[in-house]
């Protein structure tokens, strides 16, 4: 079996989304997980990948909404 390489794609976005305005909006966020889902499995590159991007988020600038879902992935993830 072929490793995924779904987690380039999501590097790329991310990248794409960040330079946009600096930030990553919900939207955003729940495309990339998209991405990492579309196959059926969140594989370990996958969970980096959305590890570092959160990572990379600003404390001082995220909603309720964004860290409500930020919760949500990295209980249902284990990230």
């Amino acid at each position: 079996m072929q490793e995924s390489r779904d987690y380039l794609e999501m590097a790329f976005r991310s990248i794409k989304c960040f330079a946009d305005d600096g930030k990553l909006l919900v939207h955003e966020l729940d495309s990339l997980v998209d991405i990492a889902r579309r196959d059926g499995v969140v594989d370990d590159n996958e969970k980096r990948i959305l590890a570092g991007i959160i990572a990379r988020l600003n404390p001082a600038e995220l909603t309720s909404e964004m860290q409500a879902k930020i919760a949500d992935l990295r209980g249902e993830l284990q990230f």
